[in-house]
C-alpha cells in the first residue's frame, strides 16, 4: 500500500489506538474498601414460623438520617434446615411480623427511616411490596 491509500491507513489506525488510553476512570487504588459500608454483628433470630421456618437479621450496613444519626440497617435471610436465602434488597431496622403459614411483614429501611412494608413469602424469599 503506497500513495494515499497507505497514508489514509495510517491515519486511521493511529487514531484507533489513540482511543484506546484511560477515558476519566478513577484508578483501582482510590476505591474505597469492600467492606467499608458494613456491619459486622452476630446474626439474630428474629422469628420462628409455624412449619419450621425461621427467620434471621444477618449482616448489615452503616446508615445515617439527614440529621446525622447513626443507625444499622440490616438484611433478612430465611431458613429452613440447612438451606439459607437472604430476601433480595431488604434491609430493616424494626422486628417482622408474622401474617401466615408463608409469609410475613417486614420494613424497609433506607437513611435510618421506615420507606415501605413488604409481604416476604417463606418459599422464595421474595418481597412483594404492600400497598398503604
Amino acid at each position: 500500500m503506497t500513495g494515499w491509500k497507505g497514508a489514509l491507513l495510517a491515519v486511521s489506525s493511529a487514531g484507533m489506538i489513540s482511543g484506546c488510553g484511560a477515558r476519566g476512570e478513577p484508578p483501582p487504588t482510590t476505591l474505597p474498601p469492600a467492606d467499608a459500608g458494613t456491619v459486622q454483628l452476630p446474626d439474630s433470630l428474629l422469628l420462628s414460623m409455624p412449619g419450621g421456618n425461621t427467620v434471621w437479621l444477618t449482616e448489615g450496613r452503616k446508615g445515617a438520617d439527614s440529621t446525622g444519626k447513626a443507625c444499622v440497617e440490616r438484611s433478612v435471610e430465611v431458613r429452613r434446615g440447612e438451606y439459607r436465602f437472604k430476601v433480595p434488597l431488604l434491609y430493616t431496622r424494626d422486628t417482622a411480623i408474622v401474617l401466615d403459614d408463608t409469609s410475613f411483614r417486614a420494613e424497609l429501611s433506607r437513611g435510618c427511616h421506615r420507606i415501605a412494608s413488604y409481604r416476604v413469602n417463606l418459599r422464595d424469599g421474595m418481597p412483594y411490596r404492600i400497598p398503604e
